[in-house]
């Protein structure tokens, strides 16, 4: 049998983390012949994981423009895929998530009738609104895809609930298996960031706080501002390192409200492995990144969600997360008590990973030779 052309399509950072265990995985597979397009979504974060992965892509279509909306940037993808598409042609398109890049992707591989595989299908909040675009945009490619690789069974119950079930598979998470590979990296190197943070104190606990969706933009981040502000003050042996999102909405009331405090460091956003280091190393996450409460869980690190609602209900009813709004008493009650009551910290950081073991790639692969064969 003839190798069969996987054209692999994604953007932005978490898909590249994602998507990297799989690639490696496929290219070890004699079966198939993998292309890879990035459009560049996030261009400098992208590159960095690459680098780390040692992944290079074969087309980059380089879409990003300053101040570009979604109309722009979804037009852009579309109509550059189109002939990367005719060009390749591919026997098989796989997206991941929930990205505009992704739903653009699938829709340029509807247009030319070739089966799309979707990475981290099912996932649903049921807001259309939050997180936007992102709700819609997984909805949409969900109704578009062949291949549904669900990571979770809860994920699978939602695609069956809109009437989904053909070729629905439970894989678990691509990113658990970025996960455990970049610590055998960093292993293998020896790699140590603490240079690089010379004001971390191993003594003392760390919150690592991510925080930047475009739906708590105004007072939701007014609100989380005012948190971490109180909770650094009552609690001056804690040291609270948020590497802040470079867009403006998130930098400017973070800068302005938390600029002063002392135990509060803001720093610039960090690659992929300095992020592995840094979660390796904290006793707690505020976040309100979907791969955060998906990566944390492996390392034992108790997440609390800074969303109103979240398509990762695994992790809140498994006890690895808990969903705590952008509403700053709350959050500042359940920060208090993860640092006061031993208990509750145990019991989440102890809480098994709902995302999967690391084998989600090789799950994947199993599924598209079957698929193929």
């Amino acid at each position: 049998m003839s190798k069969k052309i996987i054209l692999i399509i994604f953007g932005t950072r978490p898909e590249a983390i994602k998507f990297a265990p799989l690639i490696k995985a496929l290219k070890l597979d004699n079966l198939y012949d993998v292309k890879i397009c990035i459009t560049s979504q996030h261009k400098e974060m992208l590159q960095q994981v690459l680098s780390f992965f040692e992944i290079t892509a074969d087309v980059d279509l380089d879409i990003m423009q300053p101040n570009q909306d979604l109309t722009t940037l979804t037009s852009s993808v579309l109509i550059k895929l189109r002939d990367v598409i005719q060009s390749i042609q591919p026997d098989l398109v796989m997206v991941q998530g929930d990205t505009t890049t992704a739903f653009a992707a699938a829709m340029a591989a509807y247009y030319y009738k070739i089966p799309v595989a979707h990475l981290e299908a099912g996932l649903r909040s049921h807001e259309m609104y939050s997180p936007f675009p992102e709700e819609i945009n997984r909805k949409l490619v969900g109704t578009i895809a062949t291949l549904h690789f669900a990571p979770t069974l809860h994920a699978k119950e939602n695609l069956f609930q809109e009437h989904i079930t053909e070729n629905v598979f439970i894989t678990g998470n691509t990113v658990v298996d970025a996960l455990l590979m970049g610590l055998d990296i960093l292993k293998a190197q020896k790699s140590d960031f603490s240079s690089l943070f010379p004001f971390y104190n191993k003594g003392k606990k760390m919150i690592l706080v991510t925080g930047h969706r475009r739906e708590s933009f105004g007072d939701g981040f007014q609100q989380i501002c005012y948190a971490i502000k109180t909770i650094a003050v009552q609690f001056p042996d804690v040291q609270i390192i948020y590497p802040v999102h470079l867009n403006p909405n998130v930098q400017e009331p973070v800068r302005r409200l938390l600029s002063d405090v002392s135990n509060v460091h803001l720093i610039s956003p960090v690659s992929y492995e300095q992020m592995i280091w840094l979660l390796q190393h904290c006793y707690l996450v505020l976040t309100d990144s979907g791969g955060v409460q998906e990566e944390a869980p492996s390392l034992g690190k108790p997440v609390l969600v800074m969303r109103d609602v979240t398509e990762r209900m695994e992790g809140i009813e498994a006890g690895t997360a808990k969903l705590v709004g952008t509403n700053a008493d709350n959050i500042i009650e359940q920060v208090k008590e993860l640092l006061l009551n031993n208990e509750t910290y145990h019991l989440m950081s102890k809480s098994v990973n709902p995302y999967g073991d690391g084998t989600a790639s090789n799950q994947i692969i199993e599924q598209l030779n079957q698929y193929f064969v």
